[in-house]
């Protein structure tokens, strides 16, 4: 086969363009190009000959074809030449301005690259390819590793188009380069980018909860501030808590501060700081941080640290009575007596701020009996005695520091000696009322021990007379009564444990004991215990209730409880016992009918 005249072709096509035969030129160069595919040259001439004849699509189609090979081949200046012939020919060509930018980013020319891309980029906005232009403008941001502007650009872009692996990757390797760089509030926005686009990073997230807590800015920290986050770092662990609490989550928040103090035990001081600052806006909120401190310390056998966390706390909510009882417990058990009775002083100050004057009384007695001299004591023992009713409190207290009384008395009786402690006592017949009242007036006047015989023994038997008048039950019955008043306290603080405990104390007392087990019956029932409050909505039942309508109350929690626990036949008997005794209660009578078709049933 001979070979193609490439020579002869091209004075062909020369002489036709001589002539103004365009087209006969164009079939030449046709032949040219087919015959020889990588004669540029003369596939570049065929591309500029279909432009003169107005074949733009043709002429383009060429440009394009050398274009592309010369960029394979990594002749990148002069395919960006026949890319901008382009743009002359077609000013806007997509295409065109597409790999004018790809050329100018390999060559390095970020500034030209930039310029093309963001051509295309409003190019595609003004046709309504939103996605288009958000793709474009995620290559605009990549470019240049150094722009940390246009990389965040490109990130926030990816992230609305769905595109979360290229927006983390980017937001991630900016917050690396805004760090190192010391723009710190910067490198913490884009890690918050960081942890809302990727929430299992626990990583990102801890680390926004230091930075956060270590400013003080909880609010911008509560997001971040999880179990997982918090770790083994204390720190987290009091931030946690102080969210809690101030959501009014109490179990919660008082769980935190105890797993802060138990990771970090030198935190105790950060945790009173807290419990003291939370207090000033909820003393409740405040208190759960400061028990929490107090019961770790007590763990730790370091009684003076629990006192001193309690003490700071009441020194700001002065009349806080559980935390003032808490403190003087702790005292007791610690033998702090210095800071046991300064805490007593202002328990009884604030049992007079709630009128609980009995309280009150027994409190600054005992100070007064302890410090004689201190008027601030005698001073809450005589408002205490106002508050009762007492019709001549200053002559009480002279009796009490007269030194004959037996509040006051000197010399010290052992009424335990020869006595074994563990023998059993027999119970005494009870005495007529009669009795009782002449026995109580004889042992008015009994010399009880040699110290009756002392000067001041009338003034002891005036001051045993009184205490008498002054106490109509044992001193049993007065702490079982405190005991049910605290039950209250803990309800209503929601320390369901610590009533429970309280109220069983005080269901000892027949006295209490109605009131005490109605209750406990009722905290059971609200914890899904029926069997526990069964047992103790009977125990209520035995003892006298105050009124009618708490009887009937009671044997009716008792009765819909039994029924519920599947014990209809019981039930049934202590719903027919009420009716029988006061009919038309509640809907008694209905729950009877009820019970009986089912037993009927079988």
């Amino acid at each position: 086969m001979p070979s193609f005249d490439r020579e002869g072709a091209l004075k062909s096509a020369e002489k036709a363009l001589r002539q103004g035969r365009i087209d006969a030129a164009i079939a030449e160069y046709v032949r040219i190009v087919e015959a020889q595919p990588r004669d540029w040259n003369s596939a570049n001439a065929l591309g500029d000959l279909y432009v003169r004849a107005g074949q733009i699509d043709k002429g383009i189609g060429h440009y394009v074809r050398i274009a592309d090979h010369l960029e394979t081949e990594g002749f990148y200046p002069k395919a960006g030449a026949l890319y901008k012939k382009i743009l002359k020919i077609k000013p806007g060509d997509e295409s065109a301005l597409l790999q004018l930018g790809e050329i100018a980013s390999r060559q390095g020319l970020l500034a030209d690259a930039k310029q093309y891309f963001n051509q295309l980029v409003e190019r595609r906005k003004a046709r309504g390819d939103q996605r288009g232009a958000a793709e474009l403008s995620i290559r605009v941001g990549t470019l240049d590793p150094d722009d940390l502007e246009s990389r965040l650009f490109a990130a926030r872009a990816a992230s609305e188009m769905g595109d979360f692996t290229t927006a983390l990757h980017e937001l991630r390797e900016v917050a690396v380069r805004l760090e190192a760089t010391g723009r710190t509030d910067e490198h913490i926005d884009v890690l918050v980018d960081v942890a809302a686009l990727d929430p299992s990073d626990t990583g990102t997230a801890a680390k926004l909860a230091v930075t956060f807590v270590g400013r003080g800015d909880i609010a911008r920290a509560r997001p971040f501030l999880t179990p997982e986050t918090a770790g083994q770092d204390a720190g987290l662990w009091l931030a946690l808590a102080e969210c809690a609490l101030m959501e009014n989550r109490q179990a919660d928040g008082r769980a935190a501060v105890a797993r802060a103090v138990g990771i970090d035990p030198s935190r105790r001081e950060a945790a009173v700081v807290l419990g003291c600052r939370l207090a000033e806006t909820s003393s409740e909120a405040g208190y759960q941080v400061i028990d929490a401190v107090a019961d770790a310390a007590v763990r730790a056998e370091d009684y003076a640290a629990a006192a001193a966390a309690l003490h700071e706390f009441v020194t700001r909510v002065r009349f806080h009575l559980v935390a003032l009882m808490r403190l003087v417990e702790i005292c007791v058990d610690g033998q702090l007596e210095a800071t046991m009775f300064e805490a007593q002083a202002q328990l009884a100050d604030a049992y007079l701020e709630v009128g609980r004057a009995l309280e009150a009384r027994i409190i600054s007695e005992d100070l007064v009996a302890r410090e004689p001299w201190n008027r601030a004591n005698i001073e809450r023992f005589r408002k205490s005695l106002v508050m009762l009713g007492e019709a001549d409190p200053d002559a009480i207290i002279a009796d009490r520091l007269s030194g004959d009384s037996p509040f006051l008395a000197a010399d010290f009786i052992d009424l335990n000696e020869g006595v074994e402690l563990d023998a059993p006592v027999p119970e005494p017949p009870a005495p007529k009322a009669s009795e009782s009242r002449r026995r109580g007036k004889a042992d008015a006047g009994r010399t009880a021990s040699p110290a009756a015989n002392a000067p001041g023994a009338e003034a002891a038997g005036r001051a045993f007379a009184e205490m008498r008048e002054d106490t109509d039950r044992p001193s049993s019955d007065e702490a079982a009564a405190e005991q049910y008043r605290l039950a209250l306290t803990y309800q209503e603080m929601g320390m369901v444990e610590d009533a429970i405990v309280a109220l069983e104390s005080a269901a000892r007392s027949p006295r209490q004991r109605f009131d005490a087990a109605s209750m406990l019956g009722r905290l059971h029932l609200e914890r899904e215990q029926p069997a526990q409050a069964i047992e103790w909505f009977e125990r209520a039942a035995e003892a006298p209730a105050p009124t009618p309508d708490a009887s009937r109350a009671l044997l009716y929690d008792l009765a819909s409880t039994l029924e519920a626990n599947g014990e209809s036949s019981r039930a049934l008997a202590i719903f027919a016992e009420m009716e029988s005794e006061s009919g038309g209660y509640r809907d008694v009578a209905s729950r009877i009918d009820q019970l009986s078709k089912t037993r009927a049933r079988g």
